[in-house]
């Protein structure tokens, strides 16, 4: 297993800083069990007499379902550890757990669903529109191409063979169209949208924005749909978060260009303004953009953060959809925070060197890491093809940078 060799290898076991109280997210009364009793809210509920002991013995920690424990574990510098014993078991139950209620979510210009499992444990999921070998027309504006399910999974995975561990953790899903969203949607705008079309399958479509219209309807096989299921993360009411708008984000118009578009010397005014002006918020920006230019990703307009942390911590890489849309071209304007600033951090640097060597050849991790996924193959061969070749050009970016 490359994988397993490149989890092994020294530049994936550099030691995060010590953890105190005031890095994690949340802090947990040992005392506490998890309590199954709702309060007719979709939060778990502690009970408050609990005993520091259970009856079997177990401690409060061992009740508490796994969506809990991840986040609990949450902390300043990760969103999960390199060796995270609960992983498999989240992708799992993001995979099989019986879904009790799918309601839409609301914003954004494309369908999303918000699914609740019995043990409260909630789940995004982002349905199928489009095929793997479907590649995004020529003359698409990044922001009218489609959301694709598989790049929300594809993007986990590369997010943390990159040892970023920004992205939430996605699995793939089939899912039965009439049994776990209509039959158990308490959403009357979601619940008008179901029909029958003239193949015989069963479709909806919502309501949003954009792609939310017959003609953008959803449609299952004949009410099999696949779709990414990716946990959510703690509610904004218990955990808030920041949402920052990218200084390299695109201007949004067919026509017009943004101002790091027009001035080369733009990174030297981001250099000054804050949060950029100190810390390492800079360099996880510039991570943030390998990672969106070896994805293809052209729509990173804004990021977030834990508020509690402040601005020493690491950004959320989410809304990974618009990534693999393309594989025949690459687009160079996403390395622009690397080329305008020259800066990247050294283990970042290392680890982008080490796979594009052979034993760790990016496309090979990549591809054994989504095998395991339930809706493998995830990306079709010239995505993983596309990946070796863009990571070639982030180093010789890289290099440019290094000779001047």
């Amino acid at each position: 297993s490359k994988l397993a060799a490149l989890f092994e290898h020294p530049l994936y076991n550099i030691p995060v800083p010590e953890v105190t109280e005031r890095d994690k997210l949340f802090v947990v009364n040992p005392m506490e069990k998890f309590s199954l009793r709702s309060s007719g809210s979709d939060e778990w509920v502690s009970s408050s007499k609990a005993e520091a002991l259970l009856p079997t013995g177990k401690t409060a920690y061992d009740t508490y379902p796994t969506w809990l424990k991840f986040h609990i574990g949450i902390n300043r510098y990760e969103l999960y550890p390199r060796r995270d014993p609960l992983l498999p078991t989240l992708l799992r139950d993001l995979a099989t757990q019986r879904i009790v209620s799918s309601v839409q979510k609301s914003g954004g210009t494309q369908l999303k669903l918000i699914m609740t499992f019995p043990n409260y444990g909630q789940a995004l999921f982002k349905p199928m529109k489009q095929t793997r070998d479907q590649e995004t027309p020529i003359d698409f504006f990044y922001f009218s191409d489609f959301e694709r399910h598989n790049a929300e999974i594809a993007a986990f995975h590369l997010d943390r063979i990159l040892d970023f561990r920004r992205i939430p953790p996605v699995s793939g899903r089939l899912v039965n169209i009439t049994k776990e969203i209509q039959d158990i949607t308490t959403d009357k705008k979601l619940a008008k949208t179901f029909f029958i079309s003239p193949a015989g399958n069963v479709c909806f479509y919502g309501e949003c924005s954009y792609y939310c219209s017959t003609e953008h309807a959803l449609c299952g096989k004949p009410d099999q749909l696949e779709g990414s299921m990716a946990v959510l993360l703690p509610d904004k009411t218990l955990a808030k978060r920041r949402s920052w708008r990218s200084p390299w984000r695109r201007s949004y118009h067919k026509s017009k260009k943004a101002e790091w578009e027009l001035n080369p010397n733009y990174c030297a005014q981001v250099r000054e303004t804050p949060p950029y002006n100190r810390g390492h918020r800079l360099l996880d920006l510039i991570d943030m953009a390998i990672l969106d230019f070896l994805m293809g990703n052209m729509d990173r307009h804004h990021y977030e953060t834990f508020e509690k942390f402040g601005n020493d911590t690491f950004l959320l890489h989410l809304d990974n959809g618009r990534g693999f849309g393309t594989h025949s071209r690459d687009e160079p304007s996403i390395l622009a925070p690397l080329q305008q600033c020259c800066s990247i951090k050294k283990s970042t640097y290392l680890r982008l060197q080490l796979l594009a060597t052979q034993p760790y050849r990016l496309s090979d991790v990549l591809r054994e890491a989504l095998a395991a996924d339930p809706l493998a193959p995830i990306l079709a061969e010239p995505h993983l093809q596309a990946l070796d070749r863009r990571l070639g050009k982030v180093l010789l970016a890289v290099g440019h940078c290094l000779a001047r």
